[in-house]
């Protein structure tokens, strides 16, 4: 049979999300091609901080955050930058964002995030038993640090959000208490909150081949293919690349911050966007982390990657096609080893990957507006990994025509 003719279902992406799709998918006994325009998590996959962050339920659009952003706005080196060359592009994201910081539309949307989530968290335990990844695991916990009481006090809303929706912590009151789950962190950090239940990945990347060698193993193929197009038929969809043309009874678009234009290609015009985010990974020996990190007021983390240190975050707005700014990096490792003053910062990897990202902090989990033939899987902006499993199944629903286990409404392809 050619291989481009009569597929089952085709996931068009193999990050995290794609190849978490097709193992599930294939666990219930579909036949899954999976194709990529370079492979298993060669973009924003490989890069990520490795956090399973399921304490993340509360928006970036929160209500009054746009009279804080102009200040982050122009700085270019901030936790929240904007790209002069990509202002006028990225304008109507804007004006969404604003709309989404409006108290209705943020109360939505957290709840929808803490719903994924929930579902999510579940679904993580599912996917790692099922193949066999829990030595991939680490369930070290997560702390998040402030700076003087003024600046704890300011998150104390926040935290009482987080555990309304079933967050656990334990707060922080001192540099000791601090020290004694991670030593060697300035003492100008006073104040913490610790998530016990936050769990890490060994390595991104590592876990995305881990879970794609699974479904090659079971009989999944991926190709390297990178579709243009796709075109919707009255039994089947087709889809356009440089070397062939595929067809599949289903098709699920989960290609990240270059799903926009295919979702396009059949009508849906959403406002999916980048948040690119920077990092270095720093080599083994460079500081004994004991839990994963977050400096909340300076937008970046801390974070172990296989026997190395990974320092990263930020948002910078600038579109996939402007030259990566790697000045970006510098300032957060610069940041860290004050923070951290034992931390070595040599011999550091730099990266910049896409975060696909809607402007109310949702995905896009739905059917295209104009068939059920195709399912969309895209725009988790930096919870990729985090929801990943949960979206999965979530998917896996909508390819059988099930019921999801959460109402997916506010995930719709039409919801702007």
């Amino acid at each position: 049979m050619d291989s481009t003719k009569n597929q089952d279902v085709i996931v068009i992406g193999a990050g995290i999300i794609g190849i978490s799709i097709a193992l599930k998918l294939q666990s219930e006994g579909r036949q899954v091609l999976v194709l990529d325009r370079k492979g298993v998590a060669a973009e924003t996959s490989a890069g990520n901080a490795g956090a399973f962050a399921f304490a993340d339920v509360i928006p970036l659009a929160t209500p009054g955050i746009m009279r804080k952003a102009p200040k982050w706005l122009i700085d270019p080196l901030g936790p929240l930058s904007l790209r002069p060359a990509y202002a006028l592009k990225i304008l109507p994201w804007m004006l969404r964002f604003w709309r989404a910081s409006w108290q209705d539309k943020y109360q939505a949307s957290l709840a929808a995030q803490a719903s994924l989530m929930a579902v999510s968290k579940a679904a993580l335990e599912r996917q790692i038993d099922a193949v066999g990844g829990e030595a991939m695991i680490r369930r070290e916990g997560q702390l998040q640090l402030y700076e003087g009481e003024a600046e704890f006090s300011a998150s104390l809303a926040g935290w009482q959000t987080r555990q309304a929706h079933g967050v656990v912590y334990e707060f922080l009151l001192s540099s000791e208490a601090i020290a004694k789950i991670q030593p060697g962190i300035h003492p100008r950090f006073t104040h913490a909150a610790f998530t016990p239940e936050w769990i890490n990945v060994c390595d991104p990347a590592q876990w995305t081949q881990h879970l794609a060698n699974e479904f090659e193993k079971r009989g999944g193929k991926i190709v390297i293919a990178s579709i243009h197009s796709i075109d919707l038929k009255d039994n089947f969809v087709n889809l356009k690349s440089d070397s062939a043309d595929y067809e599949a009874n289903q098709v699920v678009l989960c290609a990240g911050a270059w799903s926009k234009i295919l979702a396009q290609s059949i009508g849906d015009s959403l406002p999916l966007d980048t948040e690119r985010g920077y990092n270095t990974t720093l080599p083994s020996g460079a500081f004994d982390l004991k839990t994963h990190i977050t400096f909340s007021n300076h937008g970046f983390v801390v974070t172990k990657i296989g026997e190395g240190v990974r320092v990263g975050g930020a948002v910078e707005l600038g579109g996939l096609d402007l030259k990566p700014n790697f000045q970006r990096a510098e300032i957060l490792l610069d940041k860290a080893k004050t923070f951290l003053p034992g931390l070595k910062i040599e011999d550091g990897k730099q990266w910049m990957g896409f975060r696909p990202s809607m402007p109310d902090s949702l995905p896009v989990i739905s059917y295209a507006s104009r068939s059920k033939r195709v399912i969309y899987a895209f725009g988790h902006g930096h919870l990729g990994l985090t929801q990943s499993a949960g979206t999965a199944e979530l998917v896996a629903a909508l390819v059988s025509n099930g019921t999801p286990d959460i109402d997916l409404t506010p995930f719709s392809a039409n919801r702007f």
